[in-house]
């Protein structure tokens, strides 16, 4: 019964989810326990369960949704009259979802990203992406990362994350849509230090699992991990992030989870190469995106216009694009010329 008038009664305005997929799941759950979620997904299937049975058959299928969640194959009918609209789906998509999404949006609705990448063809951010497709909402923008699996999300554990904006007052807008019992939410208005630190972490997590694969210990791991905060920070820095964004949420404690955790799509990836398996082999028995191997290209050519050294994420785009042997990328980064750890 009170369930029931929860649902009749909403205590805000309506919120989207624009994207099917683990995390799309989980984002949806999380508005869902403060008002209701529409969320569109590509498969009738999910779309069906996920209304009938309240769980979504293709990712986190273990896990009973809120039922003020209702799926849509329609962008229209999801997007319409929503106040807040997540975007959770591959960057390698975002442009095309997003042009299809724009006549739909409302005037005053509050557009976050949740995805993290960088698009290959144009190099942007999802901030330049969405701020070239969407320039009537620019104002409107946010962007949600930070250390947070879909499973353990849904299981209502413990989760920070943070989202960016431009503007502080939209950030803290968004934080209060998002903010649970379980799920607490910082803000800054370092956009493009929480962006990169989302993005680079996927790369590195690669690596990570390549030195797993290998059957290197816990030192390799650690190696990988630090000196990859140092070459996300080059970049970051170069582009404008502030570095204190970095060794934060969405950007250490990201990287952290990402290079170490068992639930990570990126270092599964990685642990397979290093054991010997063909990259497109393992992506098609995963049946997700590993968001890591498509930014590996997108970062190295952003490093390259950049003049930013970064041999961790070189060694991955080498590995992931020009067939190098795992075996040889760690020699190679254990080969460098040696050099201070902090350079002036």
């Amino acid at each position: 019964m009170t369930q029931e008038k929860d649902l009749a009664q909403p205590s805000r305005p309506l919120g989207a989810v624009i994207g099917g997929g683990s995390w799309g799941t989980a984002l949806a759950d999380v508005l869902a326990q403060g008002g209701p979620v529409r969320m569109w997904a590509r498969s009738g299937e999910v779309v069906r369960s996920i209304n009938a049975r309240h769980v979504n058959p293709r990712y986190q299928s273990d896990a009973l949704l809120h039922p003020r969640i209702q799926a849509s194959l329609s962008l229209e009918e999801v997007a319409r009259d929503a106040r807040l609209v997540t975007l959770v789906v591959p960057t390698h998509v975002m442009r095309d979802v997003v042009t299809q999404l724009r006549p739909y949006l409302h005037p005053e609705a509050l557009i976050i990203s949740a995805s993290k990448g960088i698009e290959n063809e144009s190099l942007s951010t999802m901030e330049e992406l969405l701020s070239e497709l969407l320039p009537e909402h620019r104002d409107q923008l946010a962007f949600l990362s930070g250390p947070s699996f879909a499973q353990e999300t849904l299981q209502k554990q413990a989760t920070a994350v943070t989202i960016a904006s431009r503007s502080l007052e939209v950030a803290e807008r968004a934080q209060r849509w998002f903010r649970t019992q379980y799920f607490r939410v910082y803000t800054t208005d370092d956009v493009i230090g929480v962006e990169l630190g989302g993005a680079l972490k996927n790369v590195i997590a690669i690596a990570s699992g390549v030195a797993d694969g290998l059957g290197l210990g816990h030192n390799s791991r650690a190696a990988l991990i630090t000196r990859g905060v140092a070459e996300i920070a080059r970049l970051g820095v170069a582009m404008g992030a502030h570095p204190l964004t970095l060794s934060g949420l969405s950007g250490v404690g990201d990287l952290i989870l990402t290079c170490t955790g068992g639930l990570s799509r990126n270092r599964h990836v990685g642990v397979e190469l290093g054991k010997g398996r063909q990259l497109e082999e393992i992506l098609s028995a995963m049946g997700q995106v590993a968001e890591g191997v498509k930014t590996a290209r997108s970062a190295y050519m952003l490093s390259q216009r950049q003049g930013v050294e970064m041999p961790i994420t070189s060694e991955v785009y080498a590995m992931l694009y020009e067939s190098k042997d795992p075996k040889e990328v760690l020699l190679d980064l254990m080969g460098r010329d040696p050099r201070r750890e902090r350079e002036h």
